[in-house]
């Protein structure tokens, strides 16, 4: 639908396209609004999930790509000066937590919700945690400035995932598409064989990274300066003002959205990495990280939402970009569809392996020794 327009055109819809974030944040009072009075007030705590898996796959698929790229001596410098986009950004984490805080409400008080309903509205506000918190979350991790390292802290800290602030940097960025990262899914791989893997190590190596980081300054892992107990005392402090506001209840809102959106997170990385991995060099040392080493998924729409974390084989090749100046590379592996339909056909393996493992072989037609035993799933 867009793909023929000019590449300016495209930057000036963007600009403004980006502010499409608010409707899964207000989807979720919206649809607990539209409940009220209804004889569907179960299904009505469902709409976020079914709109974001099961229309945003199809509106994919309507709206289409996005071809056009910044221009790197025009726009680029123009485009990263301009505060606009970080303050769109930041903006989200008010919203954001505001959402949450009022979702644990209803969540307590809604009497016309059986367990079924309840079990909605924790994946539909864990889906909107996941996919926009977390988001923007990985956006600011990778900045350099305080405000917006202390913002992403807090995103994460609100779906008690903390260790994602260290690990992902330190740890997924520097072992990304090699067997020695718990995030990059291996060829043949089912989410389910991935996921538990993935839970245990990037939990536990956040921890010995910055045990590592301390160790290099002469000080203990349990340490002041450990910004994980920081981060991981914050959740605390959450999970703790849920109990007291809501009670149990409470308690049970808070960990079931922050299951259900750090699971998405993981689900997203067994997408973005599926089968791909960088080649071992005669020196030990596998090849330096660029575009072919991640999935791209070029749809329009899912990028104005992620703010444009699909252009992922970009961001993994220069993890500072700001979203706004992600390029799209034709040579990258592409795929079918967007994160939204990806993530359906994930949680089907044989779908998933229909789809996915003829683009994984013919990615390296003529070279399938490089799917050697240590890339494959045991």
């Amino acid at each position: 639908m867009f793909e023929r327009l000019p590449s300016s055109w495209m930057l000036a819809l963007k600009k403004v396209g980006y502010w499409i974030w608010l409707v899964p944040v207000l989807g979720i009072p919206l649809s607990y609004y539209w409940s009220q009075g209804s004889a569907y007030a179960n299904a009505w705590a469902y709409l976020v999930v079914g709109v974001v898996f099961g229309v945003i796959p199809l509106l994919d698929v309507i709206v289409g790509r996005d071809p056009a790229n910044p221009d790197e001596i025009e726009d680029v410098p123009q485009m990263d000066k301009q505060g606009y986009y970080r303050l769109l950004s930041l903006a989200t984490v008010p919203f954001l937590l505001g959402m949450l805080i009022w979702a644990g409400w209803a969540f307590v008080n809604y009497e016309a919700w059986s367990w079924v309903g309840q079990l909605g509205w924790i994946l539909s506000v864990g889906t909107v945690m996941g996919a926009i918190g977390i988001t923007v979350a990985h956006e600011f991790i990778h900045k350099d400035s305080q405000l917006e390292q202390n913002a992403g802290g807090l995103l994460l800290a609100a779906v008690c995932y903390a260790g994602f602030k260290v690990e992902h940097v330190r740890g997924h960025h520097v072992h990304v598409s090699t067997p020695e990262d718990a995030s990059s899914s291996r060829y043949g791989q089912s989410l389910y064989a991935f996921l538990p893997h993935a839970y245990k190590h990037n939990f536990s190596n956040a921890w010995a990274l910055e045990a590592e980081r301390l160790k290099r300054r002469s000080l203990p892992a349990l340490h002041w300066r450990n910004e994980l107990i920081y981060w991981y005392v914050i959740s605390a402090l959450f999970l703790l003002g849920f109990s007291l506001a809501f009670g149990w209840l409470g308690v049970l809102f808070f960990l079931g959205q922050s299951f259900v959106a750090l699971t998405l997170l993981e689900i997203i990385n067994y997408v973005e990495h599926y089968g791909l991995h960088r080649r071992k060099q005669d020196n030990g040392r596998y090849e330096r990280t660029n575009p072919t080493h991640s999935w791209n998924s070029n749809f329009l729409l899912t990028n104005l939402f992620l703010f444009h974390l699909q252009r992922h084989s970009d961001h993994h090749a220069y993890a500072k970009r700001r979203y706004q100046v992600l390029r799209h590379f034709d040579d990258s592996p592409q795929l079918p569809n967007g994160y939204a339909g990806m993530i359906v056909l994930a949680v089907f393996p044989p779908l998933w392996r229909a789809v996915m493992d003829p683009r994984v072989r013919a990615f390296y037609a003529g070279e399938e020794h490089q799917l050697t035993d240590s890339q494959l799933a045991s």
